[in-house]
């Protein structure tokens, strides 16, 4: 990487000559190690999804009772119009 001094203004940061030849250096590696990357054949690879080799289990879908509404609603200790009422939180 030629210059890194644009970068310093967008992360507002105001480098010495030493720290900024150094952050040059560690960008070109980060650069050349991606460049060997691109140069993989992955064409006979297939994608990743997951590193465990799990299969989903599944459960059996069991209907059970729900509770009415109106079996809630005696429950609340205050309620108004179908809906619970509770204490303001915001003034």
């Amino acid at each position: 990487m030629k210059d890194i001094s644009k970068f310093e203004g967008i992360a507002m940061l105001e480098l010495g000559e030493s720290d900024r030849q150094r952050l040059e250096e560690l960008a070109d590696t980060i650069i050349d190690n991606f460049d060997a990357l691109e140069k993989i054949d992955t064409n006979d690879v297939k994608p990743l999804v997951s590193v465990l080799e799990t299969i989903n289990v599944l459960r059996e879908d069991i209907v059970i009772k729900n509770v009415s509404r109106d079996e809630l609603m005696t429950r609340a200790p205050e309620h108004n119009d179908g809906y619970y009422q509770v204490p303001a939180t915001i003034e």
